[in-house]
């Protein structure tokens, strides 16, 4: 087997996308000032309600996903209405500030999730399949590491392979027993482990709005930068699961590992 040179190029671009500086550096880097400074004017208690609202927003995320996604047809992704959309919600959190982040986040966290199945939608799969949403969901544990991670599991096939086998148990038992069971354990626990990574990249995001005088526009920026680091774990991920399609995953793994 041997990729074609347009595949081979797909590739290191979704190798780019996956490994490129998290949220944080591209928030610095955006608004010329360490996200550090916001970090320290957060309350005690912040980091509770960043994982409290990290957890509802992906649990109404996966309602979302089991109740419409599959149901449009086109193939192109419609990445800059989405980006659009989360702006406004962020211009919305800019103006009222670190109280308005339990409503904002989940109605972000929904427009962030259909740009991602619309990129997944245009990468080739199959949005009825209970498997691409939750890989969908999954998308939001990339480019953002939990506090228990080491060094070697924060690498893109290490996160997959971390997520593979709550992955599969969680596809059997929607066969088994139907999506609306949204309190199984296995759902919980897939929620709970998606959240633990994705918390700390909105808690990145939460200390960047926490820089004084932020405002709508400041907000809106944010919020552009955060779906922009989505919409990248996206595209990255799903080519190379098209790859996986054709060619087997062992093989796209090497490839990857291959290249510079």
């Amino acid at each position: 087997m041997k990729l074609s040179s347009e595949e081979r190029q797909d590739l290191a671009y979704a190798k780019s996308l996956l490994e490129n500086p998290g949220l944080a550096a591209k928030l610095t880097n955006a608004m010329a000032k360490p996200i550090e400074k916001g970090f320290n004017m957060l309350p005690k208690n912040w980091a509770k309600v960043v994982n409290f609202t990290s957890r509802k927003s992906l649990q109404k995320a996966l309602e979302f996903s089991v109740l419409t996604l599959g149901k449009k047809e086109e193939t192109r992704s419609s990445d800059f209405w989405h980006k659009a959309a989360v702006a406004a919600t962020g211009a919305t959190g800019g103006l009222f500030g670190l109280v308005s982040i339990p409503i904002e986040l989940p109605v972000s966290t929904i427009f962030m999730l259909r740009s991602i199945a619309d990129i997944a939608r245009s990468e080739g799969e199959n949005l009825d399949e209970i498997e691409t949403k939750l890989n969908c969901l999954q998308v939001f544990a990339l480019g953002g590491n939990s506090k228990n991670d080491d060094a070697a599991e924060t690498g893109y096939y290490a996160v997959r392979l971390s997520f593979s086998k709550l992955i599969s148990d969680a596809v059997k038992h929607v066969a088994r027993s139907g999506a609306s069971t949204r309190g199984a354990p296995i759902l919980v626990k897939f929620i709970s482990t998606v959240a633990s990574r994705f918390g700390v990249v909105v808690s990145e995001k939460v200390a960047a709005m926490a820089i004084p005088a932020i405002g709508a526009f400041g907000g809106a920026m944010v919020n552009t930068i955060f779906i922009d680091h989505f919409q990248d774990m996206a595209r990255g991920h799903f080519i190379i699961r098209r790859l996986e399609r054709k060619y087997g995953i062992e093989f796209v793994y090497q490839q990857y590992l291959e290249l510079s």
